[in-house]
């Protein structure tokens, strides 16, 4: 299976979930998109995430809660 585009690493923002290769927060993304903003704003705003990192993200995301069993 393909690695995830996220890392937790405590050397990393003291192990919060970043998206690899960067020392962006996921939650950062998060933000964005709950506060309505647009994933061109968040790429725009850190550019050293990539576009298809985000998609896997919300894919994996997607895939998770798909998943989930709420009881």
């Amino acid at each position: 299976m393909d690695e995830s585009v996220i890392v937790k690493d405590a050397e990393i923002l003291g192990g919060m979930p970043v998206f690899r290769g960067t020392r962006v927060p996921v939650k950062n993304l998060i933000d964005y998109l709950s506060t309505g903003e647009t994933i061109d704003a968040f790429l725009d705003d850190f550019p050293t995430v990539k576009r298809e990192q985000v998609i896997r993200f919300l894919e994996e995301a997607g895939a998770m809660a798909a998943h989930e069993d709420p009881h």
